[in-house]
């Protein structure tokens, strides 16, 4: 397995906000999912500093970087257009 660390910030317009709620029932149990399968290590919202969520942030273990792409065209914050932009980087933990 291949560690990944995806950075998925949301839309910025009015309606961002109402789009994310509307999708987290079903992201939540599709992440629940790959965490159980062993996919997805750690991962929560990023936050504004008014503390409002504006995307998340997730450690993932994918095969390859195909798979994790793959992934993501099926999660519901991306088939529900909440998460805008999308960042996915190799990640190597630091032996600490």
């Amino acid at each position: 397995m291949e560690l990944f660390v995806v950075i998925a910030r949301d839309g910025t317009d009015a309606e961002a906000l109402e789009r994310r709620m509307a999708a987290r029932e079903a992201h939540l149990v599709e992440a629940r999912r790959l965490k159980a399968a062993g996919h997805i290590l750690q991962a929560g919202a990023m936050l504004d500093d008014a503390q409002r969520m504006i995307g998340s942030v997730l450690l993932v273990a994918f095969a390859s970087r195909a798979d994790v792409d793959q992934w993501l065209a099926t999660d519901p914050y991306v088939t529900g257009g909440v998460w805008q932009d999308i960042e996915v980087k190799p990640f190597r933990p630091a032996p600490i």
